[in-house]
């Protein structure tokens, strides 16, 4: 062998040594501990105003909401006590009158009454008032007593009392009597 292939040049010897100093040209400088503290307390900081933030922000939304839901509470009745009011007007209107004539005393009830049904229809109210021979629905008719009748059994026999719902929830059953069994 010869001596130029046993001692190779300085450029055969470190063919690496140049992307070496562009990696080193490219690392940040190194920072001093008293620095690294800094930026971190500084983090720190900002972490700490941001949760705060968001903690006031979340008190303030639940805040928000109880307020809400105390005034929905408070004023859930308010438009159906509006489609009331006229028919509040029409009764002290009835009892201011010196009406003699018990059929338009009767007439005057019966509009009454419309204006009532027209509120409760306004307010999502609905009647609950089963025909004689409806099957009995425990679900919105309570039955007051079993009586002997030639229906089948289970079946209304005479409504006592009319019933009510509110947006489909039974506020009320109807007052029922079923047919005993046979």
């Amino acid at each position: 062998m010869t001596q130029e292939n046993q001692n190779p040049s300085p450029e055969q010897e470190n063919p690496s040594a140049e992307p070496l100093n562009e990696a080193a040209a490219e690392t940040p400088p190194v920072k001093t501990p008293e620095q690294e503290i800094a930026e971190l307390n500084q983090k720190i900081g900002e972490l700490q105003d941001n949760f705060l933030r968001a903690k006031a922000e979340g008190e303030n939304i639940r805040r928000r909401a109880v307020e809400d839901i105390a005034k929905a509470h408070k004023f859930a009745i308010e438009s159906f006590a509006e489609h009331l009011v006229p028919v509040t007007d029409s009764l002290y209107a009835a009892l201011s009158t010196d009406a003699g004539d018990a059929k338009a005393f009767k007439e005057g009830l019966e509009i009454t009454l419309k204006q009532l049904l027209s509120a409760f229809e306004k307010g999502r109210m609905t009647e609950i008032n089963p025909a004689v021979g409806d099957k009995f629905d425990p679900h919105h008719h309570q039955a007051i007593a079993s009586v002997p009748s030639e229906q089948e059994s289970n079946t209304v026999v005479s409504v006592l009392q009319r019933g009510y719902t509110v947006a489909d929830r039974v506020l009320r059953p109807a007052l029922v009597t079923v047919s005993a069994p046979k």
